[in-house]
């Protein structure tokens, strides 16, 4: 049941509660809605706009992207999604969160511009964002896909240049159940004769095909772009330039060579028109920040905040723990959505897992802990009279695992939250830490 508009006095969390309810399913693909409501509202980008789809690494991106034109003096707006602590999270100006009051009065333009017109959450915040930028003057904008790419919301926006990061399984409900299925619906973010990045060095058919029917100029990672380095520096390299002597990125984990290719080929692409010097891609590289993205907390025990929650995330995590060197346990802050492939995350961290702290997920498709423990045991076969099997217990949220995981780590050891971006959220706010 739909709630009042919320009124003049109406504070952020009023609207997003408004905006949860004026929808009868929280996912309903299509871009017919929030296109007419666009051209009502008569929106605009006019500035460079980047799209990035893809499994993973979408975030990572993103905030490369973002970094590095801020450090060559532009004029950037970064709009990614979810948030892990506060909405306002999702829209950046400048490398600064939207305020309450600019969101709210975003909000209420999209209102007014709808009338009858069923918007989702993601869809009129999608709008509401977008519209946002529209003001803000901007030199470059970069637009994270929110689910797919092909209805997704984002892509009522003609991006000047798109990148599809990975393709694996997930989200199969909406996007299929096969590489080549979901390929085809993020190839959709593509445009005919606009630069096409496509970093997943095994591109599924699909999604290679739909860029050559279309006539995108498709840029495929090993073809066009590449990297090679060593332990000190790497170096890129495009089709016409070379960025040598680079440092690593400040994100971690082995994958993020692979992102930072896919936005400096992104760079290149566009560099007539939004030129980005060497010391702007090393500034940039060495100061982008993602909370919760293989995210290591100081201190002891070593804390691993990662949102991994698919098979293929998992796999990268399982290759960055392999890559951090000994500790004698590593305990598990685990927690998963109900409509989320747990035995394919369970499978790929095996047993580099000596405890397992299953948590319970809020929400309608939040997995009971108990539930989700009980799939630990089952999948990795665990034998309960042999004292050296891991441990698995469950917990009523991802704080109370948390608190449990932390009672029970020795100094020398390590705690890795991951799952889902509740449970990376809930531990955040449990560390007293903003986002």
């Amino acid at each position: 049941m739909s709630l009042p508009v919320p009124g003049a006095a109406a504070t952020l969390d009023d609207w997003l509660g408004y905006l949860e309810s004026i929808h009868a399913r929280p996912i309903d693909m299509g871009l017919e809605r929030v296109r007419q409501v666009a051209e009502r509202m008569a929106l605009k980008l006019d500035c460079v706009t980047f799209v990035v789809a893809g499994t993973n690494g979408k975030g990572s991106t993103c905030a490369m992207l973002e970094a590095m034109l801020l450090a060559a003096g532009y004029r950037t707006g970064l709009y990614t999604s979810p948030h892990l602590l506060a909405f306002n999270e999702r829209a950046r100006v400048n490398g600064e969160h939207a305020s309450d009051a600019d969101l709210i009065a975003q909000f209420q333009r999209v209102e007014a511009a709808r009338a009858e017109v069923p918007l989702t959450y993601f869809e009129f915040t999608t709008l509401a964002i977008l519209s946002l930028f529209a003001d803000a003057g901007l030199d470059a904008a970069v637009l994270e896909v929110g689910l797919g790419g092909r209805l997704d919301a984002v892509n009522i926006i003609d991006a000047d240049c798109a990148i599809v990061t990975s393709v694996d399984i997930d989200h199969t409900d909406w996007l299929g159940d096969t590489r080549e299925r979901i390929g085809f619906e993020k190839a959709h973010v593509f445009r005919p004769g606009r630069p096409a990045i496509c970093s997943d060095p095994v591109p599924p058919e699909s999604l290679l095909a739909h860029a050559q029917a279309i006539g995108a100029d498709l840029w495929r990672f090993g073809h066009d772009f590449n990297y090679a380095g060593d332990r000190q520096q790497w170096n890129y390299g495009g089709r016409s330039q070379r960025r040598r002597a680079l440092a690593y990125p400040a994100l971690r984990g082995a994958n993020q060579l692979l992102n930072a290719c896919a936005a400096l080929a992104a760079l290149e692409s566009v560099h007539e028109r939004l030129p980005v010097p060497q010391q702007a891609v090393r500034l940039g590289l060495a100061q982008a920040s993602l909370p919760g993205r293989f995210q290591i907390v100081p201190g002891k025990p070593a804390i691993i905040l990662d949102v991994a929650h698919n098979a293929h995330a998992a796999a990268v995590l399982a290759q960055n723990l392999d890559n951090m060197g000994f500790f004698p346990y590593t305990h598990a802050v685990f927690g998963m959505l109900a409509d989320k492939d747990a035995d394919a995350v369970i499978q790929a961290l095996g047993r580099r897992i000596d405890r397992w702290h299953c948590a319970t997920l809020p929400g309608a498709r939040g997995r009971d802990g108990e539930a989700l423990a009980g799939q630990v045991r089952d999948t990795l076969a665990l034998d309960p009279h042999k004292a050296d099997e891991p441990r698995v217990q469950a917990a009523a949220s991802a704080a109370q695992a948390f608190e449990t995981a932390l009672g029970e780590a020795g100094e020398g050891d390590r705690i890795v939250v991951f799952g889902s971006f509740l449970t990376v959220a809930a531990v955040l706010q449990a560390l007293g830490r903003s986002a």
